[in-house]
């Protein structure tokens, strides 16, 4: 059996129904590949529930902590715990990221600044600050602080076209997409870079970044933002487990159940190996 375990609304901000989508999506495509699928919300998982393999969009602790006790035991579980972990914690992200030579965005500039709560994730728009400039961070940082998020990061704003990717690790499955085009924003903070200049990139190029970042993140199922600057240069400014998928919601999901099961099939295939070994 595979439990789906769905994602707290407080990880959701303006996208519940978009992440329960997705998770539905992928539950749906391994039922239609023969499995037995069980889906429920990460508040009502308990500790004694067991499956073969475990596709989460979980980040409470107690969820993190049940599913990295299951993989120690051989379960499947995508995304791992611990690569979910790091990526709800943006400053150690951002730093793994910086030491694996992934481009990230630079701590100054002068074109403003991005203040983030950095041991964790944004749960709306209070998490995600920006200052015009160098002279208005301390007022900035103050205001948070005193709203209740006591670790605050600074990067510098990335002037460029940003972008939103989207990929399923090491099966091909790749796509970005401009917000600016579509306007599908999240918090309006995407409108800071304005209409996009469409400057010509390395789309390989970006696929290949975005996979070292997973990579060194731990996470198969994964999506981000990232801005392409007019010299065509790339650098990630947002890396996150498990996206809602909703530019290429279908296309995703087939990839996502492909991984499962591959994973589930090698996993079979070393316990057959161990037991005839011992």
């Amino acid at each position: 059996m595979i439990l789906a375990i769905g994602r707290a609304e407080r990880f959701s901000p303006n996208s519940v129904g978009k992440d329960a989508a997705i998770l539905g999506c992928v539950a749906d495509a391994l039922r239609e590949r023969g499995h037995d699928v069980e889906t429920i919300s990460e508040t009502a998982v308990g500790r004694g529930i067991e499956a073969d393999a475990y596709l989460s969009m979980g980040r409470l602790p107690q969820t993190l902590a049940l599913l990295d006790g299951r993989e120690a035991r051989g379960a499947v579980v995508v995304n791992s715990a611990r690569g979910v972990a790091l990526c709800c914690n943006r400053r150690r992200l951002t730093d793994e990221l910086r030491l694996g030579g992934v481009p990230v965005a630079p701590a100054t500039g002068s074109h403003g600044y991005w203040l983030k709560r950095a041991s964790g994730v944004a749960e709306g728009p209070a998490d995600v600050q920006y200052a015009a400039s160098e002279a208005d961070v301390p007022a900035v940082m103050e205001s948070m602080r005193r709203s209740g998020i006591a670790d605050v990061m600074v990067c510098a704003h990335v002037v460029g076209d940003l972008l939103k990717f989207y990929g399923v690790r090491s099966t091909g499955f790749f796509r970005f997409f401009y917000p600016g085009d579509d306007g599908q924003w999240k918090f309006d903070d995407e409108r800071r870079n304005g209409r996009p200049c469409h400057y010509r990139f390395s789309a390989p190029g970006l696929h290949a970044m975005a996979e070292r970042a997973a990579c060194i993140a731990g996470t198969d199922v994964y999506g981000g933002d990232c801005i392409v600057r007019a010299d065509g240069s790339v650098c990630i400014i947002d890396f996150n487990d498990w996206p809602s998928f909703s530019r290429c919601r279908d296309e995703a999901a087939e990839a996502i159940a492909g991984l499962v099961e591959a994973r589930m099939a090698s996993t079979m295939k070393e316990r057959r190996v161990w037991h005839q070994t011992f």
